[in-house]
């Protein structure tokens, strides 16, 4: 269901990202994270930064995992809460969310700037986003404001990874 909710946000905010200027971007990373990483890549780097990730198997599809956990960020004080929608122990959605100072937001923003190229900054209600999108990889910031503070989070998604668990489920329901 929430790779279901990625790709609908994705849709959404395709026509955003804006591709000029950009840097060969098909490694998208934040805090040492990639889409399209391994398992075993993210759960080296959350144990090399003394972070937690536990996974469970869905029940529905073996192929898929879930994880959630956090790892450890100087600019986030509670660190940054990470959730993984892997298929095949590959990482097709993740997330690395938490509070965020106005100060590391627009660290946050000038980094992936700096990195990726200038795009244009979203709005959906008080949500506002940027979207960087090359090679069949997405990486996405988005941020709103929360009662005291601003809550911001960094979507790595890996288009490559759900066409093939879509291709894989659409061959394993026409095969009953």
């Amino acid at each position: 269901m929430n790779v279901l909710v990625a790709l609908a946000w994705s849709a959404w905010f395709a026509p955003l990202a804006s591709l000029a200027n950009l840097q060969d971007t098909s490694a998208l990373h934040f805090a040492g994270v990639r889409a399209g990483a391994t398992l075993q890549q993210i759960s080296s780097q959350v144990r090399r930064r003394r972070g937690q990730l536990r996974c469970d198997q869905a029940k529905s599809d073996r192929r898929v995992s879930e994880c959630r956990g956090t790892l450890p960020d100087s600019a986030s004080p509670g660190g940054l809460a990470i959730w993984v929608s892997a298929i095949d122990s590959t990482a097709g959605v993740i997330t690395l969310s938490s509070p965020v100072t106005p100060a590391t937001l627009h660290t946050w923003r000038d980094d992936l700037t700096r990195r990726y190229g200038s795009v244009a900054v979203g709005t959906q209600g008080s949500q506002k986003m940027m979207q960087w999108v090359h090679r069949g990889r997405m990486l996405r910031l988005t941020w709103r404001p929360e009662a005291h503070s601003t809550t911001a989070s960094i979507s790595l998604v890996d288009g490559h990874v759900l066409d093939g668990w879509g291709h894989g489920r659409d061959t394993a329901s026409s095969n009953p």
